[in-house]
């Protein structure tokens, strides 16, 4: 993972983080546990999903996350 990566890693999370009312961390541990959105979604397709807005990829992410049943 190499600066630019990790920076939209983190942009990822709190994004998500912000729209869920949630910690962080605790999306953090979500996004890699079960499933590790972050390694198979996040940064597998970042070339794409960062050329991206805020919206679209927090929207994206959510989705994502709702239906490996990681939240409701």
């Amino acid at each position: 993972m190499n600066g630019d990566t990790l920076l939209f890693a983190v942009f990822c999370i709190e994004g998500v983080a912000e729209r869920l009312d949630m910690d962080g961390t605790e999306v953090y541990k979500l996004l890699t546990g079960k499933g590790d959105i972050l390694d198979t979604y996040i940064l597998e397709y970042y070339d794409t999903l960062h050329t991206q807005g805020r919206e679209y990829i927090v929207d994206e992410l959510v989705d994502l996350m709702k239906k490996e049943d990681l939240i409701q």
